[in-house]
Order: structure tokens, then C-alpha cells, then sequence
């Protein structure tokens, strides 16, 4: 069984890796929904506001510190090559990393860039509205399930 500092860290990324799990469920679930509802230069001003406000140090901390933690886990994996939980591990640390932040980088950051140049009020954000929240919710949901399925990874890593 995974003991000492490795049980720690592999705790720290149950937590993060579910926490983060969490807010994307939420977003996937209800959030995107609602503003779907909006009309949409109330829609799209109210998810710029969204992408501001998530740049806060708690939502980065667990986000980018969980990544952070997902390379530790990965490099100390491979350096001290455990019999239990390796690949739980290195799967779990896959998963968030590619899975979440990677889709993350790729997908959504650049759709909220694009969402970010537009007035809200204007017809080209009305226009772009709907395959934004289609597109940004279908990878949303990807990094959802990537994210708890490396929580439930790391998990399995401990049993």
C-alpha cells in the first residue's frame, strides 16, 4: 500500500482532480444551460464575466496546482516505480493532465479568447453565441470526465 509523503500526495490528488471534477459537472450540467436561456447579448456578457472571474487565486490554485501535482505524482512514479498503484498513478496523472488541463488549453481557452473580442451587444456575438456554448460545453465535458476519471484513478491507486 502507498504509505508516507506518496499517500499524501496521492490524497492531494483525489482532491484536486475531483474538486476541479466538481466545478466542470457544474458547469456542464446547469451553468451552460442557463446561459444558453439568456438571450444572447446577455448570455455572452454574462460568461465573459465568468472567464474574468475564474482567474482568481483559489480556482488557479486548485486548477494549475493540481497539474502541478499531477507531473509530481507522475515523476515520482516512474522514479520510484511502486509495485501497487503504478499504473492508477500514471493513468490518473494522463487523464488530468491531457484529459483536463491539456483540453482545457486547447479548446476552451481559445473559444473564451475569442468570446473575450467581442461586444456583447454586437451581431457578430449574437452569431457566434450558439456554436460557442456547443463546442466549449461538448469539450467541457470531456475535461469533466477526464478529471473524474483521474479522482477515481488516484483513488484506486490507494485501495
Amino acid at each position: 500500500m502507498i504509505d508516507g509523503p506518496y499517500f499524501v500526495l496521492t490524497v492531494l490528488g483525489v482532491l484536486g482532480t475531483g474538486l476541479v471534477a466538481g466545478v466542470f459537472c457544474a458547469f456542464s450540467t446547469f451553468v451552460m444551460k442557463s446561459l444558453a436561456a439568456l438571450p444572447p447579448a446577455q448570455g455572452v456578457a454574462a460568461m465573459q464575466a465568468i472567464n474574468v472571474g475564474a482567474l482568481t487565486p483559489a480556482f488557479m490554485i486548485v486548477f494549475t496546482g493540481t497539474a502541478v501535482l499531477c507531473v509530481v505524482l507522475a515523476v515520482v512514479t516512474f522514479v520510484l516505480w511502486p509495485d501497487e498503484g503504478r499504473v492508477e498513478l500514471l493513468l490518473g496523472s494522463a487523464l488530468y493532465l491531457f484529459g483536463c488541463f491539456g483540453v482545457t488549453m486547447v479548446a476552451n481557452v481559445p473559444r473564451n479568447d475569442a468570446l473575450a473580442r467581442l461586444d456583447a451587444g454586437a451581431p457578430e456575438a449574437s452569431a457566434y453565441w450558439p456554436a460557442y456554448v456547443r463546442e466549449w460545453t461538448v469539450w467541457n465535458h470531456v475535461r469533466g470526465v477526464a478529471s473524474a476519471a483521474a479522482a477515481l484513478s488516484y483513488l484506486l491507486a490507494l485501495v
